[in-house]
């Protein structure tokens, strides 16, 4: 008997253990906040996507050690179009794991600097993308409980909150470029004036 062909009708997800929810916010910048330079220490990141999957192949390089990290990991909503509740589970790879897998993950790339920010309380993550994307900037925040995240307001240093657009997920920024983001930007309304996101050169 052959090999049955394994398809979305046919297999099944469990949930996993190891999965936990992730709650964040996502916001829009025109630039590093105000008192934060490039020259700041930040982690060197580059994320693949496996096209039509919810899989992401992460290396993340400490410029300051020269240490890598890298990680294989699964991360879908929890609900359609919420974006601020997702389910992910990570595994930790060693060199020759992660080598290997890089070869399924050849496409789709998503390059950036990321940097972190205290802001009354919070640690942000503020992402400074790089290659196709130069120009945009994003900052995320995580909580612990859907009652943090739901008070949480906007912080001073961010233009729009992007958190439950789907544009601004990461699978979807890995097929575009700042020129494309920019127009949609633009299609979509979220900033009064569409200058405002600028190329930071």
């Amino acid at each position: 008997m052959g090999v049955a062909k394994l398809t979305d009708q046919n297999t099944i997800t469990p949930d996993s253990k190891y999965a936990r929810i992730e709650r964040e916010r996502r916001y829009l910048l025109q630039d590093l906040p105000q008192g934060m330079t490039r020259a700041d220490h930040h982690l060197q990141i580059t994320d693949n996507y496996m096209t039509g999957s919810r899989l992401r192949m992460r290396k993340v390089r400490d410029p300051k050690t020269n240490k890598w990290v890298a990680k294989l990991t699964q991360k879908f909503s929890l609900a359609d179009g919420d974006f601020a509740r997702t389910i992910i589970t990570n595994t930790y790879l060693n060199a020759i794991e992660a080598e290997t897998l890089s070869t399924l993950f050849n496409s789709n790339e998503i390059r950036k600097n990321r940097y972190y920010l205290n802001y009354e309380g919070r640690k942000f993550s503020i992402d400074m993308f790089l290659g196709d994307l130069f120009g945009l900037v994003l900052a995320e925040v995580a909580f612990d409980t859907d009652e943090e995240l739901e008070s949480f307001t906007k912080p001073s240093f961010a233009l729009v909150e992007v958190t439950d657009n789907e544009l601004f997920t990461g699978g979807r920024l890995s097929q575009l470029t700042f020129a494309e983001v920019r127009q949609e930007i633009t299609a979509q309304g979220l900033l009064s004036f569409s200058s405002s996101v600028q190329t930071n050169a």
